[in-house]
C-alpha cells in the first residue's frame, strides 16, 4: 500500500518539476504517452490530478467502451485521480479539499426559495382582498374630499391597514411553512454512502462524496455519482429514471463499465471510481432545467377546499341580500345620520354623499363576505401539518408525502416487518451446530478440513467486509447485521483470515440474495489445483433441502437422507428459542459439470453436503410490547410479515405480544407464506383479517396481504426495507419504510421514514395521524360557531334595522383572531392518550361530526341570542348611547370566541382545561388576544370606531362570554346519534 502511494506522489512531484522548468507559454498542457496512441490529459497549471473534468464527464456520458480502452482503462482512470483501487483515496482533509476544488462537490443548483414578497403577492391576488382593497381606496379618497386630510382617512384607511394585517399574517405562515418543508427535503435527500477511504470502508453523506472515491453498492442502492465499475458480480442497474427504458442493464467491465447517477441497483453488488460529482454529472445536468414545486393537496385539504366553498357560497348569498336590503332602505330614505336626518333626497343629496354612502355599504357586505369565507381552515391544516412534521421528526419519523401523516391517522391494520423492526437488529451467533452435534468449544474440537471449508462458505459467499486499521485496534465488520454476525462469529470463533481465503480462491460466478429465495451462493476456483466449488448460505430448512450429506466435527461425510427429520428438530428448536436459523452448504464440482453450468449461468442446487447451523439470536426492541398493545388497544391489527421460519416467527410474535402466549400457529392466527399464496381468492378473503402472523413470506406475499386487506375496506399501513417491498409499500395507504436498514428504493416508495427502524415510532406516527385529524375537527367547530353568529347577527341586523352592528374593520379583527390565531392555538395541541382510545376514523366518516354539530350550534345560537339582545335592547338595558352599545356588541363578541377556544380544545370532554398548562402555546395566544383586544377597544377607538368602557362593562362583557363555558359543560351531556345528521356534508376521500 505505503509502495502505491509512494509511486503516485513521486510522479507527482516529477511533474511538478517540469511545471516549474516551463515558461508560461509552454505552461497550458503536457501530455505523457502510454502504450497505447491516447493518453490521459495532464492539467499541471491548476491542477494535481492527471485528467480533467471535462474528459471525466464525456467518458461516462457517451458510454462508449473504445474511448475508455484509448485511455487504458478504468484502473488508468483511478490512477490519474490519486485513487489506489484497493485503499481508496486516503480521506484527509487537504486531499478532499483538492478534490472538491478540481471537481466540485455533490450538490445540486436548486431553483431559488420562494421569498416572503412571493407570498405577500399570493395573498394579495385573492378575490375578497382585492375587493376589500377597491373600497377602502374609495373610503379614503371621499372620506378626505368630505372631512380633510386630517379627519376624513380614518374609515379607509382602518380597512387598509386590517386588510394589509390579515395579509401579513397569511404570508408569514405559508413563508414559513414553504421553509419547512425545505429543510425536510434536505434531510431526506441526505442519503448514507458506503465507501472505501484509506484502507477503510465507512458510511458517508452523499453530499460528501468526491471524484476519486470508491463506493461500495449493494441491490436497492441509488448509485450516488457519475463512475465506472472497478469490480463486482451481477450487477443488473434500473436506469428507468434517467432513460424510461424498464429493462434493467447489465454493468460490467468489459462492455458496459459505467453507471449514471440517480440510477438504482437492482440485483448484485459492486464497487465503482466515482469520475464526476453534482452538477457535472447526467442527472445534476437533468436536474438543473427542473424546478420541483410542492404544491401537494392532501386528502384533508381537498375536503376542507369543498367545505369552504360550500360555507363561501351560502356568506356570499347573504352578502348579497345584505348588500340589496341596504341599498334599497339607503334609496328609499329609511336611513338616518346620526343627528336623525333622513340620508338620500332625492334631487338634494349630494353625488359625493351617495358614492360615499353606497362605498360604506359595499364595504359592509364584502366584509361579511370575508368573515363567512372561513380562509383559516386550510390555514388550519398547513399549521397543524407543519407542525406535526417537526414534532414527527423529533419523534423519528421523517414524512415525504403530507397526505400520509393524515391518512395514517386513518389506519385500520398495521403489517410489520420482523428484523430491525420489531427486534434491535443487533445480531450474535449464539449457536453453532455441526452435524448432530452442538460446538460449545470453538475451533478447536473440529476438522481442519471442515473449518477451511467454512471459512471458504463466510469469507468469499459474503456482501459484508472485516477491516482491521492497523495491529492492536479492534476489528471492524460492515455488511448487514446478519453478515456482521456471520463474519464476526468466524473470525473469533473459527480464527477465520479473510484476506488469506480470498487470495487462495477466483470468484467465478455469484448468485446474490433475494428474498424470494432466501439463500445465496458462490463457484469459485482453488488457485493452487483448478479444483471448482460450489457454496450456498441461507435459511437453514432451505438449505437443508438442497442437501444429501453432511459433515460430522471429524470431517467424516454421512448420509442426510436417514437422519434429516432430526436435521429438522434441531432447526425447530433453534427457532423456538427466538433464533434465526442460517445454513452453510458445500460441493466439490466436477470439471464436465461445471462447463455445462458456465454455460447456463448458474449454480448447481442439489446434493449438497452441509456444512453447519449457526443461531443467531435477534432480541425484541424494548418498548416495542407496549407499542404493539397501545395500537391493538386503538382499534389496529397488527400483523407480522416475516422471512423466518414459523417457529421463529411465532416465539418473537408472542415476546412482542403480537399473539398471545400458547395460541397455536396452526389455527387461523399463523401462515406461512407459500400457503397463503396457494390458497384460492375466496379463501384468502376469509382468512386474511384473522392471520396475525406470516412467515416464510415473500415480497409477493406481502403485496398479496396489502390487496385483500385494501379490498375488504381496511386502511392498511405496511412497514418494509428491501427493494422486493417496493411495491407493498406503493400500494399500501401508508409505506413506512426504514431509514437505517432500508434501501434507497424502498425509501422512495414509501410516504414516511421511520428514521430509528423502530416499531415504537410506528405507534407514535400513528398517534400523530389522529392528533392531526383531531386538531382539524377541533379548529372547524371552533370557526363555525364564529361564522355562523357573525353571518346571523349581521343579516337579521340588517334586513330589521337597516344597518350592520359589527363594522368592517371589526368583522376583518374577528377575522384575523379565529382564522390565524385560533389556528395556531388549536393546531398546536399535542396527541393525548384518549385519542388512542378510539377507533379509527373510517375512509367515508364525515368531517362534522354529530357531537360538533350539537356543540357549536349551541355557542352559535346562545351569541346570535345574547348580540340581537344587545343590538336592539342594549341602550336601554344599560342606559348607554348608540356608540358604546356596538363597542359592548363588539366586545363581547370577540370575547365569546376567545372563551369558545377553550371549549373548542375538547369535542366530546366536559373538562376542556385537562392539560392546559402543557400547552403554553395555547394559553400565550389567548393572552396575546385579550391584550389586543383591549388596545383595540380602549387605544385604537378611531381604527377600530369604538367608545371606551369602564370596568363595569368590561365586567358585562366578561360575565356573558364565561357563560359560554357552562353551556358547553351541560350541552355535552345530551346524547346524539352515530349516523351523521346532515349526510350532504359527507365528502369522501
Amino acid at each position: 500500500m505505503d509502495s502505491i502511494f509512494t509511486t503516485i506522489y513521486c510522479s507527482r512531484t516529477f511533474l511538478s518539476l517540469i511545471d516549474k522548468s516551463q515558461t508560461p507559454k509552454e505552461k497550458t498542457k503536457v501530455t505523457a504517452r502510454s502504450s497505447s496512441h491516447v493518453s490521459l490529459t495532464v492539467t499541471l497549471e491548476n491542477s494535481p490530478f492527471r485528467i480533467d473534468q471535462t474528459t471525466l464527464v464525456e467518458l461516462v456520458k457517451e458510454k462508449k467502451i473504445e474511448r475508455l480502452k484509448k485511455y487504458d482503462g478504468v484502473d488508468s482512470v483511478a490512477s490519474a485521480l490519486g485513487t489506489d483501487t484497493e485503499v481508496g483515496i486516503s480521506g484527509s482533509a487537504e486531499d478532499i479539499a483538492r478534490r472538491h476544488e478540481a471537481f466540485g462537490s455533490n450538490t445540486y443548483k436548486k431553483p431559488p426559495t420562494k421569498s416572503f414578497f412571493h407570498f405577500v403577492v399570493e395573498a394579495f391576488k385573492d378575490l375578497t382582498i382585492m375587493i376589500l382593497l377597491g373600497c377602502a381606496a374609495l373610503s379614503l379618497g371621499f372620506g378626505i374630499k368630505e372631512h380633510g386630510p386630517k379627519e376624513g382617512w380614518y374609515d379607509g384607511g382602518s380597512i387598509f391597514v386590517a386588510v394589509f394585517l390579515v395579509i401579513a399574517v397569511s404570508a408569514m405562515s405559508n413563508y414559513r411553512q414553504n421553509r419547512q418543508f425545505d429543510k425536510l427535503s434536505k434531510v431526506s435527500n441526505n442519503i448514507q454512502i458506503g465507501v472505501v477511504r484509506g484502507g477503510r470502508r465507512q458510511q458517508i453523506s452523499i453530499f460528501n462524496i468526491v471524484v476519486g472515491d470508491i463506493v461500495c453498492l449493494k441491490i436497492g442502492d441509488q448509485v450516488p455519482a457519475d463512475g465506472l465499475f472497478l469490480d463486482g458480480h451481477s450487477l443488473q442497474v434500473d436506469e428507468s429514471s434517467m432513460t424510461g427504458e424498464s429493462d434493467h442493464v447489465e454493468v460490467n467491465l468489459n462492455q458496459n463499465p459505467f453507471l449514471l447517477s440517480g440510477t438504482k441497483v437492482a440485483d448484485g453488488f459492486a464497487r465503482m471510481l466515482v469520475t464526476s460529482v453534482g452538477m457535472n454529472t447526467t442527472w445534476g445536468q437533468m436536474m438543473s432545467h427542473i424546478s420541483r414545486d410542492t404544491n401537494e393537496q392532501t386528502p384533508l385539504q381537498v375536503r376542507l377546499n369543498k367545505l369552504t366553498s360550500s360555507i363561501g357560497k351560502v356568506g356570499l348569498a347573504v352578502a348579497l341580500l345584505v348588500l340589496v336590503v341596504l341599498l334599497v332602505r339607503y334609496f328609499t330614505g329609511n336611513t338616518t345620520d346620526e343627528n336623525g336626518n333622513r340620508e338620500f333626497n332625492r334631487g338634494k343629496t349630494k353625488a359625493d354623499d351617495i358614492i360615499n354612502a353606497v362605498v360604506g355599504i359595499v364595504a359592509a357586505a364584502v366584509t361579511i363576505v370575508v368573515v363567512a369565507v372561513p380562509e383559516g381552515l386550510p390555514l388550519a391544516v398547513t399549521l397543524t401539518l407543519a407542525y406535526s412534521l417537526k414534532r414527527m421528526m423529533a419523534d423519528q419519523a421523517m414524512v415525504r408525502k403530507l397526505s400520509a401523516c393524515e391518512t395514517m391517522g386513518s389506519a385500520t391494520t398495521i403489517c410489520t416487518d420482523k428484523t430491525g423492526t420489531l427486534t434491535l437488529n443487533r445480531m450474535k451467533v449464539t449457536k453453532f451446530w455441526l452435524g448432530q452435534e452442538s460446538m460449545e468449544e470453538g475451533a478447536s474440537s473440529i476438522s481442519p478440513f471442515v473449518v477451511d471449508l467454512i471459512d471458504q462458505g463466510v469469507a468469499l459467499n459474503t456482501t459484508g467486509s472485516v477491516c482491521r486499521a492497523s495491529s492492536g485496534t479492534e476489528i471492524e465488520f460492515s455488511g448487514s447485521p446478519t453478515e456482521q454476525a456471520i463474519l464476526s462469529w468466524a473470525v473469533l470463533e473459527l480464527n477465520m483470515d479473510m484476506e488469506k481465503t480470498k487470495r487462495s480462491y477466483a470468484i467465478l460466478h455469484i448468485e446474490a440474495f433475494k428474498s424470494q429465495k432466501k439463500r445465496s451462493g458462490i463457484l469459485i476456483g482453488k488457485n493452487d489445483d483448478d479444483t471448482v466449488h460450489v457454496h450456498w448460505k441461507g435459511a437453514a430448512e432451505m438449505i437443508l433441502a438442497m442437501c444429501s450429506s453432511y459433515y460430522d466435527a471429524s470431517g467424516n461425510v454421512k448420509d442426510l437422507n436417514n437422519e434429516r427429520v432430526k436435521f429438522e428438530q434441531i432447526i425447530q428448536g433453534m427457532a423456538a428459542s427466538s433464533l434465526r436459523c442460517i445454513a452453510f452448504a458445500h460441493k466439490q464440482i466436477p470439471e464436465e459439470e461445471h462447463e455445462n453450468l458456465k454455460k447456463q449461468k448458474k449454480l448447481q442446487e442439489d446434493s449438497l453436503t452441509l456444512l453447519g447451523l449457526v443461531g443467531i439470536k435477534d432480541p425484541c426492541r424494548p418498548g416495542v410490547k407496549k407499542a404493539v398493545e397501545d395500537c391493538q388497544y386503538a382499534g389496529v391489527n397488527i400483523k407480522m410479515i416475516t422471512g423466518d421460519n414459523v417457529f421463529t416467527a411465532r416465539a418473537i410474535a408472542t415476546e412482542c405480544g403480537i399473539l398471545r402466549p400458547g395460541e397455536d400457529m396452526a389455527s387461523d392466527v399463523g401462515v406461512e407464506g407459500e400457503e397463503f399464496r396457494n390458497y384460492t381468492p375466496k379463501q384468502r378473503m376469509e382468512k386474511v383479517e384473522k392471520i396475525r402472523v406470516m412467515a416464510r413470506s415473500s415480497p409477493f406475499d406481502k403485496l398479496l396481504m396489502v390487496q385483500c386487506l385494501k379490498q375488504k375496506g381496511h386502511v392498511v399501513a405496511v412497514t418494509g426495507d428491501g427493494t422486493n417491498d417496493a411495491p407493498a409499500l406503493k400500494e399500501a395507504d401508508i409505506g413506512l419504510s426504514m431509514g437505517n436498514q432500508g434501501t434507497e428504493v424502498a425509501k422512495e416508495s414509501s410516504d414516511i421514514v421511520i428514521l430509528d427502524d423502530n416499531f415504537a415510532s410506528v405507534a407514535t406516527v400513528l398517534r400523530w395521524g389522529r392528533c392531526v385529524y383531531n386538531n382539524i375537527q377541533k379548529f372547524i367547530q371552533f370557526q363555525l360557531t364564529v361564522n355562523v353568529a357573525a353571518l346571523c347577527i349581521n343579516f337579521i341586523a340588517a334586513v330589521s334595522a337597516g344597518e350592520v352592528p359589527l363594522t368592517a374593520v371589526q368583522l376583518l379583527w374577528v377575522n384575523l383572531i379565529m382564522d390565524t390565531l385560533g389556528a395556531l392555538a388549536l393546531a398546536t395541541e399535542r396527541p393525548t392518550r384518549e385519542l388512542m382510545e378510539k377507533p379509527p376514523v373510517g375512509r367515508t366518516e364525515p368531517l362534522i361530526k354529530n357531537i360538533m354539530w350539537r356543540n357549536l350550534l349551541a355557542q352559535a345560537l346562545y351569541q346570535i341570542a345574547v348580540l340581537l339582545t344587545l343590538q336592539f335592547g342594549g341602550e336601554s338595558i344599560f342606559g348607554v348611547t348608540e356608540k358604546v352599545n356596538d363597542t359592548l356588541i363588539f366586545n363581547t363578541f370577540v370575547l365569546s370566541q376567545v372563551f369558545n377556544e377553550f371549549n373548542a380544545r375538547k369535542l366530546e370532554k366536559r373538562n376542556v382545561f385537562e392539560g392546559i398548562h402543557k400547552n403554553k402555546l395555547f394559553m400565550g395566544i389567548i393572552a396575546v388576544t385579550i391584550i389586543l383586544q383591549v388596545v383595540m377597544v380602549e387605544f385604537l377607538k378611531r381604527f377600530a370606531d369604538t367608545e371606551r368602557l369602564n370596568w363595569g362593562q368590561w365586567g358585562v362583557c366578561i360575565a356573558i362570554a364565561a357563560l359560554s363555558w357552562p353551556i358547553g359543560w351541560a350541552v355535552k351531556c345530551i346524547p346524539v346519534p352515530e349516523k351523521p345528521i346532515l349526510c350532504y356534508l359527507k365528502w369522501r376521500k
